[in-house]
């Protein structure tokens, strides 16, 4: 078959919810990684398998319905086709929706592409009575046709030897031909004779798609056809534009409608003479019907929707204390040790405070993200998120956005434990402008990734009997505070109707083990990187910031001279003994721990003055002028403003900055009992703070993102802007409305 030594690349295609994923994870398990295709954020999944000496390169390419890359998904897909041609393209079909998945099977032979047909979840199709003749599909396609199980394995071992076959064999393949009627085929005809006597594309595509794309208005290969060759370009536009005219006289449609229509009935005859079988053909509901009926239901459907997210919470919160106390100890130990082991100085206060105190607060709660991040795998992979974008359709019409809406402000942390990021991204399917802009503007109202830490922390710090309850109130409170912004912004300065949502609802199915273990691993490495680069970085800088200039020579002597009076009300003898503690076995006098505690509460002070005096101290004590009004003290201005750059970092800079202002007594505490501890804060204070830290301005990723998705600067600076003033305000009327009710005592 090959002589040991080849590599082929190979590449999974197919719509979404058909098991495409799943079936890439099973093949490559832990040998594959994750990136963005060049210059695109869409995420780029690849992966090796070794197969008889051969070497696999498999990429999993988005999923997509068409190639005629109305999305960026689409986009992304067909340019991968055409730019890296794949020795074989394994296109996955749901055996269960055969005819709609082959939709896109007709799009890829019409490209031109070697296509292995994969009929996955061959299981589910049986018992649902659907039997489909493997071989004669084959033959009329003209194509290999291996039936799986992508989520068991089955099928498996024989689609790869199958793929790795016609890999090696290299042959040529003749793009598919399909009639598309008397009004379409004469047009497409002229048009791909003109394509093919100037070889205008046809390095990269066949002469007939080409004519499809140009009379299916397809904006890239126009506006590549415009710039290779703009005579025949405009040619080519005005057949087509002469066609479109024709058909909007004659039948009131467009030719991508009519070709759209061929291709179906194509796929129709194809499955016709027993190749598609359905025994038992009722009104009967399948399961995945059954439970829909429940858990999309108008009045049961938001309860369980409920239900179901504080059970995330309870299943996060209560099985991550353990493992998230190891790692808190950890860090603590690590750090008192590093304490005993390095002389005094700089190089001991930045690896002791600003490395270990602040980058162990946020890899303190990687087990957290790791049980929230396994918990929404479950519910992405099983199909459940997909029918929460469909109940809140409804809603979210009401306060002027579209139902595609709902899944950005899912993969923001509509659920938790999503990016802003990818979710501003997401946004690309909405046709709306306005509604796209309302979207990736409020979409970072989300209790993000990087946002559970923290509260996580506060929550652990000011409400330890309510932990699971208090995340679940603060996401709720994200979705009515981005819904009701999002209705200010509608109504305001982007006004507009409602366009309609279209959404398929996949079935129900039960995720693998594996499946899940490499989705979690996926996001929690990411978090972990996270915390190795950047985090570490601003950890340092803000250290610095926390450290330097340090105290004048004035302030150190006063110190000293204050430190010098209380010892002399020692006796010499005892003076030793002041310093570094009894003798075992041997009982401190009165006056020893007197001038003791009395030290102690200087080294504080002096401890709390140097910080105060550094840099971020001056710049955290100037904002104190106005942040008191939130009950925010300049350590909490401080740590607030380093979340600018990410969220994550408001643990490590608080930290340091409660590092640095401690006096060394030999205590292991973590940040949150160093918090509860604390004079300045009570339960309030937290409070206000997680209201602000949910709501401010995103980090600089997000607004570069936003800048980018909107095309213009201003929406960057007027998300920092809005979302930090509505933080404030809000953040303000809960302090001080605390406060008047006697909370804050």
């Amino acid at each position: 078959m090959n002589n040991g030594n080849e590599q082929y690349l190979i590449a999974l295609a197919g719509n979404p919810n058909c098991g495409k994923t799943t079936l890439f994870n099973a093949v490559t398990g832990a040998r594959q990684h994750v990136g963005n295709y060049p210059g695109i954020t869409v995420e780029k999944k690849e992966g090796f398998y070794q197969l008889n000496g051969s070497r696999l390169r498999l990429v999993d390419l988005p999923g997509t319905y068409s190639l005629t890359a109305y999305s960026l998904e689409e986009l992304v897909a067909r340019d991968f086709l055409v730019q890296e041609r794949p020795e074989v393209v394994l296109n996955i079909v749901d055996a269960c929706n055969l005819e709609r998945n082959l939709y896109l099977t007709v799009q890829l032979l019409e490209l031109g592409i070697p296509v292995v047909l994969v009929l996955n979840m061959v299981d589910a199709a049986e018992s649902r009575g659907i039997e489909i003749d493997v071989e004669e599909l084959s033959r009329r396609l003209q194509l290999p046709v291996v039936p799986t199980v992508a989520r068991t394995g089955r099928g498996k071992d024989d689609l790869l030897s199958t793929a790795a076959r016609m890999a090696s064999e290299k042959r040529g393949w003749a793009p598919l031909h399909i009639s598309y009627g008397p009004d379409i085929d004469p047009a497409l005809d002229e048009m791909e004779k003109e394509i093919a006597r100037l070889s205008f594309l046809t390095e990269a595509l066949p002469s007939r798609w080409t004519a499809l794309k140009y009379l299916e208005a397809d904006e890239q290969v126009i506006a590549k056809g415009r710039e290779t060759h703009p005579e025949l370009s405009s040619r080519l536009e005005a057949i087509a534009a002469r066609l479109t005219d024709h058909l909007q006289k004659t039948l009131e449609s467009y030719p991508e409608a009519i070709i759209a229509d061929h291709r179906y009935g194509f796929i129709a005859a194809l499955l016709k003479g027993g190749v598609v079988t359905e025994k038992n053909k009722s009104d009967r509901l399948y399961l995945s019907d059954q439970i829909d009926r429940v858990l999309t239901n108008r009045l049961l459907g938001p309860v369980s929707m409920m239900l179901i997210l504080y059970m995330v919470y309870q299943f996060t919160f209560n099985y991550s204390a353990l493992p998230v106390q190891l790692v808190e100890s950890a860090f603590s130990m690590l750090g008192n040790r590093m304490d005993a082991l390095l002389p005094e100085g700089l190089i001991k206060s930045l690896i002791v405070s600003g490395i270990i105190d602040g980058v162990g607060g946020v890899i303190g709660f990687v087990p957290l993200i790791l049980f929230m991040f396994f918990a929404i795998a479950f519910l992405e992979d099983t199909g459940y998120l997909a029918r929460v974008a469909y109940m809140l359709d409804r809603v979210f019409r009401t306060f002027g956005l579209h139902g595609s809406s709902v899944m950005a402000f899912i993969i923001s942390g509509g659920i938790a434990g999503g990016c802003a990021v990818p979710g501003v991204m997401a946004t690309r399917t909405l046709r709306s402008s306005r509604e796209r802009l309302a979207t990736l503007l409020t979409a970072p109202f989300m209790n993000c990734g990087a946002k559970i830490p923290v509260f996580a922390m506060l929550i652990a710090a000011f409400f330890p009997k309510n932990r699971a309850s208090m995340m679940f109130l603060l996401t709720l409170l994200s979705w009515m505070a981005a819904l009701f912004l999002a209705k200010l912004i509608r109504i305001t300065i982007l006004k507009g109707p409602s366009t309609p949502f279209l959404l398929e609802l996949p079935p129900y199915r039960l995720p693998t083990f594996k499946g899940l273990l490499i989705h979690t691993w996926e996001r929690t490495w990411q978090y972990v990187q996270k915390a190795g680069t950047i985090i570490l970085a601003i950890s340092i800088l803000f250290w610095a910031l926390m450290t330097f200039p340090g105290l004048s020579e004035k302030k150190k002597v006063r110190f000293e001279e204050a430190r010098q009076e209380i010892l002399a009300g020692v006796p010499p003898e005892l003076r030793e003994m002041t310093a570094r503690g009894a003798p075992e076995g041997q009982t401190i006098p009165a006056v020893v721990a007197d001038a003791r505690e009395r030290i102690l509460a200087l080294d504080h002070e002096e401890a709390q003055t140097a910080l105060k005096d550094s840099f971020a101290g001056r710049i955290g004590t100037a904002m104190e002028s106005v942040s008191r009004w939130s009950g925010f003290d300049w350590r909490t201005n401080v740590a607030l403003l380093s979340g600018f750059a990410a969220k994550e970092i408001i643990i490590s800079t608080l930290g340091t900055a409660y590092s640095l202002g401690k006096v060394e007594t030999g205590d292991d505490l973590s940040l949150s009992e160093r918090l509860s501890n604390d004079p300045l804060w009570n339960p309030l204070k937290a409070f206000a703070v997680i209201v602000f830290i949910m709501l401010y301005a995103p980090c600089f990723a997000t607004i570069t993102c936003i800048i980018k998705e909107s095309g213009a600067w201003k929406w960057g600076v007027f998300s920092m802007v809005f979302n930090t003033s509505v933080a404030f305000l809000i953040a303000v009327l809960v302090y001080q409305g605390g406060r008047w009710l006697g909370l804050g005592t």
